[in-house]
């Protein structure tokens, strides 16, 4: 028994120490169990916001795992050095905190968080000159393959096809659209020389007129307990072509954060996105 535990202490002092934010909601519980299923990977810190009742409980009993004998807390800055990455999916006010306290502290960071407007966005590469982070609106290997395919056939379509982008979730979800959605879009305009700002175009209603050439619909879809689904269209005369993924399991987001985690430590100071964490802008 006293060589096993000592063999256990030696893993967690070799692990990497994530801290999760929003230990308590689906997505922190399920970050903690990834966390905890990762051999590289061991539990260090969790955060609730101010209030919460799950303040002071165990973060492994909350997850449904087991006692981890870590403490939830509700201030990130009592727990900072115990911290080797950051993996935060929590709301862009708090993201912005919170990504602030990590670069004054050298803690890098896995961001999933979506909705940041300007400022945020500033907040966001100010604190990459500072520390590595990954931000990106989706953790799946899926989603991230299906952008280099819309890379793909909006470079071979050009302009010569209307492109749409439908996404449905959750009805607990509350920005719209998507992080995942804008990924794809941008992937589609970036790949055709455009800026996504100049020709995104947000749902349709009343007297629209013809459809503008070279324009990128926009479309969301809430309702009942839908994880993810997302698909790009490319309507061309005489042919469509669609690329479509569907999310079954919150953990896939969970399990592809992590991996960012371990991949994330290793980096230098700098701004970077899951496909750079797969290989895939190799």
């Amino acid at each position: 028994m006293s060589q096993q535990i000592t063999a256990q202490e030696n893993t967690n002092k070799q692990a990497i120490k994530v801290g999760v934010i929003g230990a308590g909601g689906r997505m922190g519980r399920m970050l903690i169990e990834a966390v905890q299923d990762n051999s590289q990977t061991t539990l260090s810190a969790a955060i609730e916001r101010q209030g919460s009742s799950l303040v002071g409980a165990d973060a492994g009993e909350v997850a449904a795992i087991g006692r981890l004998e870590v403490q939830i807390v509700d201030d990130l800055k009592v727990v900072i050095n115990d911290i080797d990455v950051l993996i935060d999916f929590s709301l862009p006010d708090a993201t912005e905190q919170n990504m602030q306290i990590c670069a004054a502290n050298n803690v890098a960071m896995v961001i999933g968080t979506t909705g940041f407007n300007e400022q945020q966005e500033q907040v966001l590469a100010k604190a990459s000159e500072k520390i590595a982070i990954v931000y990106a609106g989706n953790y799946s290997t899926g989603v991230n393959l299906s952008l280099k395919l819309l890379n793909m056939a909006a470079k071979a379509f050009g302009e010569d096809a209307d492109v749409e982008v439908i996404e449905a979730h959750h009805k607990h979800k509350i920005d719209a659209p998507s992080g995942t959605a804008y990924m794809m879009a941008e992937a589609v305009a970036e790949a055709r020389g455009q800026n996504l700002k100049d020709v995104a175009v947000y749902g349709r209603e009343g007297q629209t007129g013809e459809r503008k050439a070279g324009t990128i619909g926009i479309h969301a879809i809430r309702g009942g307990e839908i994880i993810g689904d997302h698909t790009v269209m490319f309507i061309a005369d005489g042919e469509v072509v669609e690329i479509t993924h569907r999310a079954r399991a919150r953990m896939t987001f969970a399990a592809g954060a992590v991996r960012a985690a371990t991949w994330v430590i290793k980096q230098e100071v700098g701004q970077y996105n899951m496909q750079d964490v797969l290989g895939l802008n190799d």
